[in-house]
């Protein structure tokens, strides 16, 4: 996995300003949902104030927006230098919003400050951890980030179950319209164009949902204009180790997420790295970003597989485009009417656009694990105990609902048990010693694991 730095990749190309601008909206509006979802949940749990929902809604775009310029420019080693946008993540915020319920929000800050700080202290034996993650193990990870993704957005299509709403056909129409026509330009379409098939597909949506009286307009120039995050939004922030407990233990999750993207990204956009050198710096964007994120309310934000699909599906590999996208974030967040015209594009729409976008980071995983010897007895039963373990929670939910909340963390957490699978038996087969029937002790290599 190890690979010599390259200057001279297609990352690092600087299209013209038509195209960053295109390119980068695509890439925000694939990803608005994401922070106004996550406040929107903080803000029902814990009955905020509408004045405090516009306040961290503000805040949330704007972390998201300057972690993506982070990742993208990469000073002083923070940040990979690649076309990442950042998000809140979704695990931190139910943790985040749980941490609020049971002792309250002063001491959630206090806890995702508390986190961003572990990172770095974390970070150095981390890294020495990293050649136990090959092929086989990216690849598992990146067929599990697709699955749980579509999942996550399936749910946002088809509503709560027990409301009204549930499994409306408009919505399910909608979602696969949405997809339709993204699929349609993509294949209609060359060059520029078909490059910007996911955002004409959403934008096709829109339009759609619009013209069957699906989507309101009328308050995107209703309220303030110009919105600022405050700073210590709760107050002075509580420092509680034992609260942040759940996630000190995700942040360990997030890194080897965080590692897998990093290999992903890199290889989509064709740049040679050392994953000893380039994932510490993906990580060191997150936790500067969280700590950020922290003092202004938020939750975690962290590197995002949201993005990962769409420079794959489109091709388009420059880290100035997720910089553009970063600015736009930017202008929302303190712009407000564009936040709100973000806000009011179906949810079934931006689910429809996600579900194809995600559903190629699963490609990307298959792709990987196609250069994987999965003839070969450790690696398929590697691969196998990843998926068994990595699946179970996502697709039967409620599978550790009788487990301690502390195992549910973990347990519960498909992404996790299917990492922490792959990781330990890759060890298991590859790295520890047996003895032969002479008794000489060997061991497999790196290599041939992957």
């Amino acid at each position: 996995m190890s690979r010599s730095p390259s200057s001279s990749a297609p990352v690092d190309a600087m299209l013209p300003p038509a195209q960053l601008l295109l390119f980068g909206l695509q890439h925000v509006l694939c990803m608005a949902a994401v922070p106004i979802t996550s406040v929107f949940l903080v803000g029902k749990a814990l009955a905020l104030p509408n004045e405090l929902m516009v306040n961290l809604i503000s805040a949330t775009f704007l972390v998201c927006g300057l972690g993506s310029l982070l990742q993208a420019f990469g000073p002083w080693k923070i940040g990979a230098r690649l076309p990442f946008v950042m998000v809140p993540g979704g695990a931190p915020v139910v943790m985040f919003v749980t941490i609020a319920q049971q002792r309250d929000l002063k001491t959630a800050s206090g806890a995702v400050i508390l986190t961003a700080l572990f990172y770095f202290l974390l970070l150095p034996v981390f890294r020495r951890c990293l050649k136990y993650f090959p092929r086989i193990v990216i690849g598992s990870l990146l067929l599990l980030v697709s699955v749980n993704l579509v999942k996550v957005y399936g749910a946002i299509i088809v509503g709560k179950p027990g409301t009204p709403d549930y499994a409306a056909p408009m919505n399910i129409y909608l979602a696969l319209a949405t997809v339709g026509f993204t699929v349609l330009f993509a294949r209609a379409f060359k060059g520029t164009l078909g490059q910007l098939s996911v955002l004409l597909g959403l934008a096709a949506g829109a339009i759609v949902a619009y013209a069957l009286g699906q989507m309101s307009l009328a308050g995107v120039v209703a309220g303030p204009v110009v919105s600022a995050p405050a700073l210590l939004p709760f107050g002075m922030p509580t420092f509680d180790v034992v609260a942040a407990v759940p996630l000190l233990i995700f942040s360990v999750i997030s890194m080897v997420e965080a590692t897998g993207q990093t290999v992903a990204v890199a290889e989509i956009v064709g740049k040679e790295i050392d994953i000893r050198e380039e994932v510490p710096k993906t990580i060191r964007g997150d936790a500067v970003m969280s700590l950020v994120g922290g003092l202004l309310g938020t939750s975690m934000i962290i590197t995002s597989g949201e993005n990962i699909g769409i420079v794959r599906a489109t091709g388009v590999r420059s880290r100035y485009v997720t910089a553009t996208a970063a600015l736009i974030l930017i202008v929302i967040a303190l712009f407000a009417p564009l936040g709100r015209l973000a806000a009011a594009i179906p949810a079934p729409v931006v689910g429809g656009t996600a579900m194809i976008v995600f559903a190629v980071i699963g490609t990307m995983g298959i792709d990987m694990l196609r250069n994987v010897d999965l003839r070969e007895r450790g690696n398929m039963f590697i691969l196998a105990s990843a998926l068994t373990m990595g699946l179970l929670p996502i697709v039967v939910p409620g599978l550790y609902s009788h487990f301690s909340p502390n195992a549910q963390i973990v347990l519960g957490n498909g992404l996790a048990m299917g990492s922490i699978t792959a990781i330990v038996l890759n060890i298991v087969f590859h790295h520890l010693r047996v003895r032969d029937g002479n008794g000489v002790a060997t061991v497999a290599t790196q290599e041939a694991a992957s």
